[in-house]
């Protein structure tokens, strides 16, 4: 089965930079929609970017458009998510997981560990 690792999280400042990386510990991704989600404290799980196997198409939350970019490398059994400008509203743990991309819905047995991601000064 599908077995999914998120890495790449960690503090940055406000308007800085960072990159996740979602890479398949085992079976392939490249058959698969595959995108991002998260969760700040006290709030719900939210849909934040989905992208096509081919990386044709992507979707993304309106609270990112503009300052994060998903992406996929087939190759390397990985999607990214470049994240930049980011701001304090982003903090979070992030996930991946497969996805609807019109819904930015997960579709999953269960959540991974996440990597966290702190924007603060």
């Amino acid at each position: 089965q599908l077995q999914l690792v998120e890495s790449g999280g960690g503090l940055v400042q406000p308007g800085g930079s960072l990159r996740l990386s979602c890479a398949a510990s085992s079976g392939t991704l490249g058959y698969l929609n595959i995108g991002w989600f998260r969760q700040a404290p006290g709030k719900e799980r939210e849909g934040v970017s989905c992208i096509s196997p081919s990386g044709g198409r992507v979707n993304y939350a309106d609270s990112v458009k503009g300052r994060f970019t998903i992406s996929r490398d087939n190759s390397k059994n990985t999607v990214y998510l470049q994240m930049n400008s980011l701001e304090a509203e982003d903090t979070a743990v992030y996930y991946c997981a497969r996805c609807g991309i019109s819904s930015l819905t997960a579709i999953i047995n269960s959540w991974g560990k996440g990597t966290l991601v702190t924007v603060s000064s």
